[in-house]
């Protein structure tokens, strides 16, 4: 850091003197900004608003699919946007969706890195310490963790932290989205929703999130990462392309949402139930309506409308991601 400015102040006849240090503010910047972590947190906002910025109408799509709202193809579901609203319609929600977008992959990101190099950190920590083992007959544990993976941890660390965080901008975004009459504008769904339901209401839906984010969000991480470090070895790489990125990114979303799709369905009914006239309380009971009234194939109703969704949000997101962690972290080395 440089040296910091200072400020002298003295009397006539120059015997007393006092001197304020004044902080060198852009050179604190400066630091702060090539911290690793304040990086990631940076890159994965970037990342989050440019992606969405671009796929905004499939977000919009999907989620009138997912909770059951007009025509179940995604031809039908567009038509309809577009004859209802205009071209406009297709961007509902698009705002608070972009508020949403910019902390959730900020944290999420941040979050990540964070607890996989924690983790990694620690189990290397233990091997060089020696941890002792568990011995219970003849089976002998070994109390370092080894088989536990950090990109798992910090995949599920980064989905529950983000979505505890950011709920209640989903919730608005998606009220607006599904029904722009009752939720004209932000404001108008954050004081409707607050006067109907209270403070609880913007955590609709939560303990389905918090539970379909678990094997999202760790499958998600891990197997970007596995794809990721496979590939490089299979073709001898340091790092990959842009193209070799978005396709990575877009099998790790495809896999990850196909896995905890069924919990989608049933936290975006709780979320957006009440629209409907009626509100499932829970999970178990959201899952069995669905059941009920479309079989199990309604649990994937909207499966290949979130697909054209996840897979190019995924892809691009974690392309734009590398991208400007490279440019803001040049300096820094991989990890």
């Amino acid at each position: 850091m440089g040296v910091p400015k200072e400020l002298a102040v003295a009397d006539k006849d120059g015997a007393v003197e006092f001197r304020v240090r004044l902080p060198n503010i852009g050179e604190t910047m400066k630091n702060v900004l090539r911290c690793r972590e304040v990086g990631e947190f940076i890159s994965g906002a970037l990342a989050g608003a440019m992606t969405k910025a671009v796929l905004a109408p499939l977000e919009t799509i999907r989620t009138r699919m997912v909770v059951g709202v007009g025509s179940k193809h995604i031809a039908g579901s567009f038509v309809e946007v577009v004859e209802q609203q205009g071209w406009q319609g297709l961007w509902a929600g698009n705002t608070i969706n972009m508020l949403r977008i910019i902390p959730t992959q900020a944290i999420e990101f941040g979050t990540f890195e964070f607890v996989k190099r924690a983790v990694t950190s620690a189990q290397e920590k233990s091997k060089e310490d020696d941890c002792p083992k568990l011995h219970i007959g003849h089976i002998s544990i070994d109390l370092s963790f080894p088989w536990v993976s950090p990109v798992a941890v910090g995949g599920a660390a980064a989905g529950i932290v983000s979505t505890l965080v950011c709920h209640p901008l989903e919730v608005i975004k998606d009220r607006l989205t599904v029904n722009r009459d009752l939720y004209p504008s932000i404001s108008l769904a954050f004081s409707k929703i607050y006067k109907e339901d209270g403070i609880g209401g913007f955590y609709a839906g939560l303990s389905p999130t918090l539970i379909g984010m678990l094997p999202y969000s760790t499958c998600y991480y891990f197997m970007y990462e596995t794809i990721k470090k496979s590939y490089c070895q299979a073709k001898n790489k340091k790092s990959l392309s842009r193209a070799e990125l978005l396709i990575v990114g877009a099998l790790s979303g495809l896999t990850a949402s196909t896995i905890s799709f069924p919990l989608e369905v049933a936290r975006k009914r709780l979320m957006v139930g009440s629209l409907q006239g009626k509100c499932p309380t829970h999970m178990a009971g959201a899952l069995a309506e669905v059941i009920r009234k479309d079989g199990l194939l309604g649990l994937y109703r909207g499966w290949g409308a979130s697909c054209l969704k996840v897979m190019p949000t995924s892809g691009i997101t974690w392309m734009f991601y590398e991208a400007w962690k490279e440019v803001l972290l040049s300096d820094k080395p991989h990890l």
